[in-house]
């Protein structure tokens, strides 16, 4: 579906690869529907057992393209919205999910590194949730996950105060597997990936299964999708998005 997500298949291992560095990989709709078609493929494919997430550029993701919320927010956007059958892949997926992070991930960068099962992190990687800074709302069953990860109080700081996670703060409080040094970060998540493509994807599956709740994190993420629809309709976004276009501060004391 496009140019920007690239997969190759290798012993076992589906590499997706996010590539529009010049967006630092902001993620588009045709995006999601790449990395749907990806995840859901990877399903229903036995030379599949291991799938990696990684990135072209100096970031892994800025998070959703802002232009196509803006086009949501005025009711411009027609299309399909395959940002929700992506999360709905990461729900479901029964494969091990290994991801290699560096740089900016913002909104979904962050919260899809909660579906995966291992996650290494460069120096440099910077995790962010900022969605109440658009007048938002969390998205991914984040709402739930983030906190169960780091708690309340840092999850409630990441959501509302838009505060970055540093790679080694990531890996401290249980974000990350390890922070990586960003020249061997893509060998160190090919490395692991290749060990987990070795075991019995059987027992890897059942183990998966026992650990996530699948069903539980699926309505989740429809009550947020819903609650994120309503919040981009509303006179807080408007002036959010339009700050952002406008390059200023956002002024919410106005906005209803």
């Amino acid at each position: 579906m496009t140019e920007h997500v690239k997969t190759s298949l290798e012993a076992g291992v589906l590499t997706i690869t996010l590539s529009r560095p010049e967006k630092k990989n902001a993620l588009s709709n045709a995006m999601y529907g790449a990395l749907a078609d990806a995840l859901e493929g990877a399903e229903n494919n036995p030379d599949i057992r291991v799938v990696v997430f990684q990135a072209d550029g100096d970031s892994f993701s800025a998070g959703n393209d802002l232009g196509d919320f803006v086009a949501q927010a005025t009711g411009a956007f027609t299309e399909e919205r395959h940002v929700w059958r992506f999360l709905k892949a990461l729900a479901n997926a029964t494969r091990p999910l290994v991801a290699a992070v560096h740089g900016q991930a913002v909104g979904v960068g962050t919260t899809m590194l909660l579906h995966c099962d291992l996650v290494f992190v460069a120096p440099d990687a910077r995790l962010t949730v900022p969605f109440v800074n658009l007048a938002l709302a969390p998205e991914a069953a984040s709402s739930w996950l983030l906190p169960a990860r780091i708690g309340h109080a840092r999850a409630y700081a990441m959501f509302a105060l838009g505060e970055a996670v540093d790679g080694t703060t990531a890996a401290a409080w249980g974000l990350a597997n390890a922070v990586v040094p960003a020249d061997e970060l893509r060998a160190k998540a090919r490395a692991a990936a290749d060990q987990l493509a070795k075991r019995p994807l059987g027992a890897l599956t059942v183990t998966k299964g026992l650990m996530r709740d699948a069903e539980a994190i699926a309505a989740l993420m429809d009550k947020e999708g819903a609650l994120f629809a309503e919040r981009l309709q509303t006179a807080e976004a408007r002036e959010a998005f339009m700050a952002f276009a406008e390059r200023r501060a956002p002024d919410f004391s106005k906005a209803g």
